[in-house]
């Protein structure tokens, strides 16, 4: 897991823009720190051979090998970068293709979505060392070959999410193969959504796998896609969230793209999680967004890490917010968060900061920067050799202002009709309207970045609701961080 977990390493290209070829060196310098890291799983015992991006970003893959002496190889495939809902909503489910890649000598079937990943992996050529311009198979063809002949070498398919649909469609592709050293096979994939139907499965397992285990999260929903998405619509035990209308709508929505097709989960499943007792607790009410959240958490690269016992990776950038949030061109802004390197860069949208402008303090957990030429209201990110911060509500820009309108929280997160009620955020002003849902709420402007409100009245006083800001035209964003629970009146 830890190595599929490697491979999300600067998945999203830099706001500002870079070449495949500055992302692809990029992703090699963030995996080869990582792989040397000997407080990892993977404790320094594994060097990278190969690695490549499809075009446009759209996949990766990388090929690592054992530095310990047991002749092991490692084939990780990283997916599409995307969000869940791209995830679950790219995949061309609706048509299965043949794949005669895979060795068997009776016809098999794949979804058209998997196929067209498939063949961005098998086709990418590296544009870096350590294996420039060759592909996977002719990489590990090499890497086998010199490769000693005892210990018999083992290669390893693997990867998390769309990765490990890939990794199991890898997996007989390169069984197939003639090899200089003939390896053994293994397959182990966390959290993958099918790749096809049952003449794809019954030959996968027909074949001899040293492992052919998927491990999955059992309340992770991605690898429910697409042999029994709708079960999903029933979660979340106990403390929740519970699925809302609009979370059953979405799900029957993306289940019907299959168009009939009856898609089946190769290999032997692992459940982990299955008491429900690894969950994000800050995401258990009722509604869309903490429903969503939770799939997030539930499906993260982190979640399954701890879920198996290893050590989180080394986190991105993370920004939390900046000051101020609006300005000219050339203001200085500082930016607060975590895990910002001496190599960081940073954005202003798609505007990069001049690097003699960006100081970085030694403690990883502030810069200041001058903002650079820009228009509208833009998020401020910082990329370094582990990826991009992502992108959030208190770390945005305006540029000539006014500052833009945000909850970051509220406290108590919970009561009863006219319960006083503090809101934290920024860009707030003498005269903001409070909102609790649609309901309009007496309070008191205290600053920029504090209003206190009374719980109005409602008609259902056993709902969460959203708390919303504005001020002049700005209305502040819904979040899970916004929400309020009536408790009665």
């Amino acid at each position: 897991m830890t190595l599929a977990a490697f491979a999300a390493t600067g998945a999203t290209p830099r706001p500002s823009g870079e070449t495949l070829e500055r992302q692809t060196q990029r992703i090699i310098t963030g995996i080869d720190a990582q792989l040397s890291d000997p407080s990892l799983a993977t404790q320094d015992a594994w060097e990278l051979v190969w690695l490549a991006l499809s075009e446009a970003n759209a996949n990766m893959a990388y090929i690592a090998r054992s530095t310990n002496g047991s002749n092991e190889f490692a084939v990780v495939a990283r997916g599409t970068d995307a969000d869940l809902t791209d995830i679950l909503e790219d995949l061309d489910v609706g048509t299965v293709v043949p794949f005669p890649e895979s060795g068997s000598p009776k016809p098999v079937a794949v979804s058209k979505g998997a196929m067209d990943a498939f063949k961005r992996v098998v086709n990418a050529r590296s544009i870096a060392s350590p294996s420039p311009n060759v592909t996977l198979a002719q990489a590990l063809s090499r890497a086998l070959d010199s490769a000693p002949s005892s210990p018999q070498p083992t290669v390893y398919l693997t990867g998390h999410s769309l990765g490990g649909c890939i990794a199991t469609m890898l997996a007989p592709y390169l069984q197939a193969q003639t090899w200089p050293k003939q390896p053994k096979f293994a397959v182990m994939t966390y959290a993958a959504p099918t790749a096809g139907v049952q003449s794809f499965v019954d030959y996968f397992n027909s074949l001899p796998w040293v492992i052919d285990e998927r491990q999955n999260n059992a309340y992770d929903l991605v690898p429910h896609a697409w042999a029994d998405l709708d079960t999903t619509a029933g979660w979340y035990p106990s403390p929740g969230p519970q699925a809302t209308e609009e979370v059953k709508l979405l799900i029957a929505a993306i289940s019907q793209r299959t168009k009939g097709n009856v898609y089946v989960q190769p290999g032997t499943l692992c459940l982990m999680n299955t008491g429900y007792t690894s969950l994000a607790k800050n995401l258990v009410n009722k509604t869309t967004q903490d429903f969503l959240g939770q799939i997030a958490y539930q499906h993260a690269n982190s979640t399954y890490l701890d879920l198996v016992g290893a050590p989180d990776v080394p986190s991105p950038p993370v920004v939390t917010d900046v000051t101020p949030t609006f300005g000219a061109a050339g203001a200085t802004v500082t930016i607060n968060g975590h895990s910002f390197s001496p190599d960081s860069k940073v954005d202003f949208g798609r505007f990069a900061c001049n690097e003699r402008d960006v100081v970085i303090d030694p403690s990883g957990n502030r810069i200041t920067a001058k903002a650079p030429n820009g228009t509208g209201v833009v998020h401020v990110r910082v990329t370094n050799t582990l990826g991009t911060s992502p992108a959030v509500a208190m770390g945005q820009f305006a540029y000539g202002g006014p500052a833009p309108v945000v909850v970051s929280a509220v406290s108590p997160t919970s009561g009863k009709v006219g319960t006083p009620v503090t809101i934290h955020g920024s860009g707030f002003a003498n005269g903001a309207t409070v909102h609790f849902k649609d309901k309009v709420a007496a309070s008191k402007f205290v600053s920029t970045g504090q209003l206190t409100a009374t719980a109005p009245e409602q008609i259902d006083v056993q709902q969460t609701v959203d708390i919303t800001v504005t001020v002049g035209k700005a209305t502040s964003p819904t979040s899970p961080a916004d929400e309020f629970t009536y408790t009665g009146r």
